[in-house]
């Protein structure tokens, strides 16, 4: 079996490999704000899932130029995609959205937009904005649904319901704007046949999908859960038996961008094992050639 990969993907795109730039926009999040609630989802740390973001201080092009100064002598590439990570990156007025999205692919050598947010904040507006963008360069949207499974949504504060996202695709799919699905795998409310249904409903739906593997982070009510025993992480074994089904499931157009994630290590209570990548990945790998699942599907094929 073939999996149609990130790497592929982008050669195929770009003629090249591609390099990613995490970028800050500086918003917050409506799960935090007060707007739905002040508590934030239940895994999400102190920096809104942008630990590897920039300073956002800084003015977009200038985060962009230390971004690549910080790589230039670990890649070769020309070619960067601007990722708005942290936070909410369509919570904030539109002038102001306008025109950090703008200043971001105006710069030459970015060749692609990726913005993460949430289903529930993308209004005409916001959506009118990335058509236009999406005329300049190619805008990806990635969406944090984590899960189909109201039980798991409620117990991570999620505070959205699921037709939200099912309609927050088709808005942005009408747009031809590029659908990327955040899922995450080891809840503690879920069984593996729970993961996998998630990741069986996203292949239906999405361009793209991160597999993300729970992380238990310092300063989230997630860790306090942990502390007090009320569930375990993944072993290194128990996640990559999943993730070999989860990818299995998936289409075989769906362009897989992360098979697990990385956590930041300063912050990283549980599982230890996901500090070690090297390890992690030569698993992966392992499993993958022990399955006979394979990167390389050309999805034009």
């Amino acid at each position: 079996m073939y999996y149609y990969s990130l790497n592929e993907y982008l050669k195929e795109t770009f003629g090249e490999k591609v390099y990613k730039i995490s970028l800050n926009g500086g918003m917050t999040c409506p799960n935090r704000d007060g707007k739905l609630s002040d508590k934030g989802c239940i895994f999400c740390s102190k920096g809104g899932s942008g630990e590897f973001s920039a300073n956002s201080n800084l003015s977009i092009t200038q985060q962009i130029d230390e971004a690549k100064k910080r790589v230039q002598n670990k890649i070769k590439t020309h070619k960067y995609i601007a990722y708005f990570q942290a936070f909410t990156n369509t919570y904030a007025d539109i002038n102001y959205l306008e025109r950090i999205f703008f200043e971001a692919v105006d710069n030459e050598e970015i060749v692609a937009l990726s913005i993460a947010t949430r289903p529930d904040c993308l209004g005409k507006e916001v959506l009118d904005l990335l058509f236009r963008l999406s005329k300049i360069k190619p805008v990806w949207v990635e969406l944090g649904l984590q899960t189909i499974h109201k039980k798991s949504a409620d117990y991570i504060r999620r505070c959205y319901e699921l037709p939200a996202y099912e309609n927050a695709v088709k808005e942005l799919k009408s747009r031809g704007i590029i659908v990327i699905t955040h899922v995450i795998l080891g809840l503690p409310t879920e069984n593996e046949k729970e993961m996998l249904e998630t990741v069986e409903y996203v292949g239906k739906y999405t361009d793209g999908i991160k597999l993300q593997l729970l992380h238990v982070l310092k300063g989230t009510d997630l860790a306090k859960e942990y502390d007090k025993g009320k569930f375990k992480v993944l072993t290194l074994e128990e996640y990559v038996d999943i993730l070999c089904k989860a990818v299995e499931l998936l289409p075989e157009n769906v362009v897989i961008h992360r098979l697990t994630g990385d956590g930041d290590k300063k912050l990283l209570i549980a599982p230890l094992w996901s500090a070690d990548k090297k390890k992690v990945l030569n698993t992966i790998n392992k499993r993958f050639k022990e399955k006979n699942v394979t990167q390389g599907i050309n999805a034009k094929d």
